[in-house]
């Protein structure tokens, strides 16, 4: 996608179009939120052995390697992506057999009816042009009596690290705010209850989770954000230095809040929405 300003994002927003993604740059920016909540998605899945497992939007594979062990030597995990960039980031780093990694948008899933026991979809489904249609492919995908389970962003103030950023960003960049925005796109729990219902999953839950983590210190927190892997980050990058130093400077203030001891202590709300075929 390109916009009028001519910042361009891949497929899926988070990877510069041809360009190789760094995982270690975007585990600092991402991965250490999000694998704190990926147990508790795997086990919403019933994720075990012998399992055929989905990873929809499996980015750098951080779902699929923890599902690895889980489903064993006689499972199997294949790891779907939009984007080439970060699908060949996950191989690089996923080598066991029982992997298989595809290029496939998650609202046309090149699978057959029933094909899996399990789907998780890790902070994914919020940047599909239409998430409901993407709930339906994977309802279409599980056997009867598989599970889903969809971890998706709560609200910009429960996700300080993010919505901070994103809310000073498109204050500079004002044509580029709803993209800045569309992590926190599902963060309404009442609307992702009811697109698991409308695709036709019964026994569905949502439940809000909350995970702390801190950084050494600001620059620890600000230095992933310079190397522009993720949407927010590339988006910071086509500013100018000027602004690129008043927007660091808004956001430490902001979150100038939440130090202690020159230490940033933070947390994050998810939404763990999960249902059965």
């Amino acid at each position: 996608m390109t916009t009028a300003m001519g910042t361009t994002f891949g497929a899926g927003f988070h990877a510069a179009p041809g360009k190789a993604v760094d995982a270690s740059v975007y585990d600092r920016w991402t991965g250490r939120w999000s694998r704190l909540f990926i147990p508790a998605v795997l086990a919403a899945a019933a994720v075990g052995p012998k399992c055929r497992v989905l990873d929809v939007s499996t980015g750098t594979g951080e779902a699929a390697r923890m599902a690895l062990p889980l489903v064993g030597t006689e499972g199997l995990v294949v790891g779907a992506d939009i984007s080439p960039e970060m699908l060949r980031s996950a191989c690089a780093g996923l080598y066991e057999s029982a992997f298989l990694p595809v290029a496939a948008d998650g609202q046309a899933l090149p699978f057959g009816d029933a094909s899996f026991d399990a789907v998780v979809c890790q902070l994914g489904l919020q940047f599909f042009p239409n998430p409901a249609r993407g709930a339906g492919e994977f309802r279409r995908v599980l056997r009867k009596g598989g599970r889903v389970a969809i971890c998706v962003i709560s609200t910009p103030d429960r996700a300080p690290m993010w919505g901070n950023l994103a809310d000073v960003l498109s204050g500079f960049l004002p044509e580029l705010r709803d993209i800045l925005f569309l992590s926190f796109a599902l963060h309404d729990p009442n609307r992702l209850e009811a697109m698991l219902l409308g695709a036709g999953f019964g026994d569905v839950r949502v439940e809000r989770t909350t995970r702390g983590d801190s950084f050494e210190s600001f620059a620890e927190y600000w230095e992933p954000i310079e190397a522009g892997v993720g949407s927010m980050p590339q988006a910071f990058l086509r500013l100018t230095p000027a602004d690129r130093h008043a927007v660091r400077e808004e956001v430490r203030s902001r979150l100038s809040r939440f130090e202690l001891n020159g230490k940033l202590h933070m947390s994050v709300e998810m939404l763990i929405g999960t249902g059965r075929a």
